[in-house]
């Protein structure tokens, strides 16, 4: 689908009215045209130097929920944000959260975050981000709020579902494809939330005590990638406070690190209602304000962004003495930027909505992050040839899950649920019988937009449960979905969940129909670990995620065998709370500050998060980080280093791997760094190199892994820099962070 060019975008904007003479006041009554034949940074300061004092102002703050206003008389137009990550969420009123109402703003739903983090593709993830990106272009969305990499700290977290996992390696080569993607159609990529937001119930008033090591191992790396590599062209603060102040005028976190350490050269946004203070938001780094009394958690004023920190008070504030020019012009000179990289970028394409190219992409999506956990006695692939009946048990199979969550919650074209994605696969071939088994959540209404589903259902548990064991006693197969939702308490902004177990008496429901019938595969709908007491009773697990328009084929696909499952896990999936170190340390959710309205939360497991921190206690996870099976098998050997010493830390290892099986599929290929002597303690190994390469059946290949010095390096307190000693490291080769069979050593000089 094409649409016309948006005129502003293409007007040449390439004259000067004759009479303005350089360095003399300005007509503000009348059109200027600006210089578009000159470089972007030759055109900011052409720009700068013609705006008064008030459009330098409008320029910084919102003004209305999802824009900013430009410069009318420069020829600047408005500049329009939209909410991500998962699809461009539809328009709001000017004042109010409620939609819009109109009936062009329907979108393709894409895969949650942690569903394409599960990929171990970044291919798929650029595909991602110029996907969302095309769909952004033809709405006018000249910035998209995401995608978002804050770091899997407790399967509590209320947001994780949209964020890109526990490892901060695999978080960065996930994110610099997708901003990239998406920021070569002129469309900016908002990178959020930075830092250190992993919390949701208390996001306003937690302040996160962290060490600088931890800060830099595991929570920055992927705004580091972003930024150095990606080279995005925004950062949204987060909510939460870091050394004291608030994270969307910070400091530290803003001034120090992404502006003087990492050269950003973009804007750095506020999130919804993330400012506080008008000399923090003058001097610690925030460029533009949005949502300040008007956040969409406590209404404060109606048509309020004249009253913004960043808007008329801060005007009066440099009239009057109280601030000078240069940190205006700074954050202007970075709005100017990011004008002239979207909005007023002659060379963006056309956009596409609802495009057959992006519910394709969306479904392959889907399809590669699908995760199978278990399959005892090769219960999958269901065998359609030799079925007569299946039984889709469970709400998750019919409930619409694009509607909720928060701020990612879609207005979606359409969303194929898996027990439609069932029925239209099997075309009538097999009988798809459905039973409820639990009623969970019966709503669908975020901000006016409604699934039209009435779910209500008036029966007992015990009723649910003794009808879903009656159909199948004399199924084929019993397919159950249950997981979680975007409610409250469950995968949803604003709150934490309240425990790790699953809702609703799914656990009764899933042990009642796993003694009825031996082929009983258990989906789980989420994106969070979840308790799993009958995991040994079950044949077959899969992680299904919440995967957005296309959910239902893409299940079907890999449950019948027409797609070969090669999803790995992003995080590790502990048996309970007490495996994770936020939990076991008691540094969740945090200690009340007293008389002050303040938490402060000390990340007391330090670097030893997932992973890291089940290798360092030898606990057992229900699933390992990287875990995931397919229905074919693949044997990894032969590893060897490209040389046994180096003095710079880059060095090659390359691995065999065989398709042992007798199917096409794909295997990730994982490669773990252990340092085997050093200064400071440093995880039994961390994750430093994958590839996923795809094998017809026998075919044998070897793949390449390198790394540098980087990979070899723990983050010194002391030097407060990146450090690597000489010594033996060993690295580690499988396809899980627990199955890891091929080991070389090497020696750093």
């Amino acid at each position: 689908m094409k649409v016309k060019k948006y005129l502003w975008a293409v007007l040449p904007l390439a004259l000067t009215l004759a009479g303005c003479k350089s360095g003399g006041a300005e007509d503000t009554t009348k059109p200027v045209y600006l210089d578009t034949t000159k470089d972007i940074e030759e055109r900011v300061e052409d720009a700068l130097q013609r705006m008064t004092l008030t459009e330098k102002i409008n320029v910084i703050h919102a003004q209305s929920k999802f824009s900013s206003a430009g410069v009318k008389r420069l020829g600047l137009p408005d500049f329009w944000t939209d909410d991500g990550p998962h699809g461009v969420r539809p328009d709001v009123l000017w004042d109010e959260w409620e939609q819009a109402g109109q009936t062009n703003d329907s979108c393709v739903a894409f895969p949650a975050l942690t569903c394409l983090a599960a990929t171990w593709n970044p291919d798929l993830s650029r595909l991602y981000g110029h996907s969302l990106g095309e769909e952004a272009l033809y709405r006018n969305k000249n910035m998209i709020l995401g995608p978002g990499v804050n770091i899997y700290r407790t399967p509590l977290g209320g947001r994780n579902f949209e964020y890109l996992g526990e490892d901060p390696y695999l978080s960065s080569r996930m994110v610099v494809p997708y901003v990239q993607g998406m920021q070569a159609l002129g469309v900016a990529s908002c990178v959020k939330h930075y830092c250190l937001n992993n919390d949701e119930e208390y996001r306003h008033q937690v302040n996160v005590i962290v060490s600088d090591r931890a800060l830099h191992e595991i929570y920055l790396p992927a705004f580091e990638a972003a930024v150095k590599e990606g080279h995005a062209w925004g950062i949204m603060g987060a909510y939460n406070l870091y050394k004291d102040q608030h994270n969307c005028h910070n400091q530290y976190t803003l001034n120090q690190i992404l502006k003087t350490d990492w050269g950003f050269d973009g804007v750095v946004v506020s999130d919804w209602g993330g400012t506080h203070d008008l000399d923090q938001a003058v001097k610690n780094g925030l460029d533009m304000e949005f949502g300040t009394w008007t956040d969409g958690l406590t209404m404060g004023a109606t048509n309020a962004y004249e009253n913004y920190y960043l808007s008329r008070q801060y005007e009066r504030a440099i009239n009057e003495g109280q601030y000078g020019t240069e940190e205006l012009d700074d954050k202007v000179r970075r709005v100017l930027r990011l004008f002239f990289r979207t909005n007023m970028n002659k060379e963006r394409p056309y956009g596409a909505l609802c495009s057959d190219a992006h519910y394709e992409a969306a479904q392959q999506i889907a399809q590669e992050g699908i995760v199978l956990l278990r399959n005892e006695g090769n219960v999958l692939p269901i065998d359609i040839s030799n079925a007569k009946r299946i039984l889709v048990v469970g709400e998750n199979a019919i409930k619409m899950m694009t509607v909720g969550g928060g701020s990612s919650s879609l207005k979606a074209q359409h969303e194929i649920s898996p027990l439609q994605g069932l029925q239209d696969r099997l075309g009538g071939s097999v009988e798809v019988d459905y039973a409820r088994g639990y009623v969970g959540d019966v709503g669908g209404n975020y901000n006016g937009v409604t699934t039209g589903q009435d779910l209500n259902d008036s029966r007992s548990p015990e009723e649910l449960i003794a009808e879903a064991v009656e159909k199948a006693a004399g199924a084929d197969y019993v397919v159950i979905f249950g997981g979680l939702n975007k409610s409250d308490y469950q995968d949803c902004e604003g709150h934490d969940r309240k425990t790790m177990d699953l809702p609703y008496n799914q656990d009764d429901l899933i042990v009642a129909l796993a003694q009825a019938n031996p082929k009983t595969i258990y989906v789980n709908i989420s994106g969070n670990a979840v308790t799993m007491p009958w995991k040994d009773q079950v044949p077959a697990i899969v992680q299904g995620w919440f995967i957005g328009s296309e959910a239902g084929r893409a299940l079907a696909s890999v449950l019948v065998g027409d797609v070969n499952p090669s999803g790995k896990l992003p995080f590790t999936w502990p048996k309970s709370l007490q495996e994770v170190g936020a939990h076991a340390l008691d540094a969740f959710p945090g200690v009340w500050r007293e008389g002050t309205g303040i938490i402060d939360e000390e990340y007391k497991e330090g670097i030893y998060v997932g992973y890291r921190w089940a290798d360092k206690n030898q606990t057992n996870p229900t699933f390992a980080f990287g875990h995931g099976l397919s229905y074919t098998t693949f044997e990894i050997n032969n590893l060897r280093a490209d040389k046994k010493a180096t003095t710079d830390g880059n060095i090659s290892f390359t691995v065999n791997v065989t398709n042992t099986g007798d199917r096409e599929g794909s295997e990730v290929v994982q490669l773990y760094i252990s340092d085997v002597e050093c200064s400071v303690e440093r995880p039994v190994k961390e994750l430093k190199a994958f590839q996923k390469v795809k094998l017809a059946a026998g075919e044998s290949r070897d793949v390449t892994l390198s790394i540098n010095g980087r990979a070899l390096s723990f983050w010194d307190e002391e030097s407060n820099d990146w450090k690597a000693e000489a010594g033996e490291f060993k690295a580690l080769v499988g396809n899980a962070s627990d199955n890891l069979p091929c080991e070389v050593s090497f020696t750093l000089k």
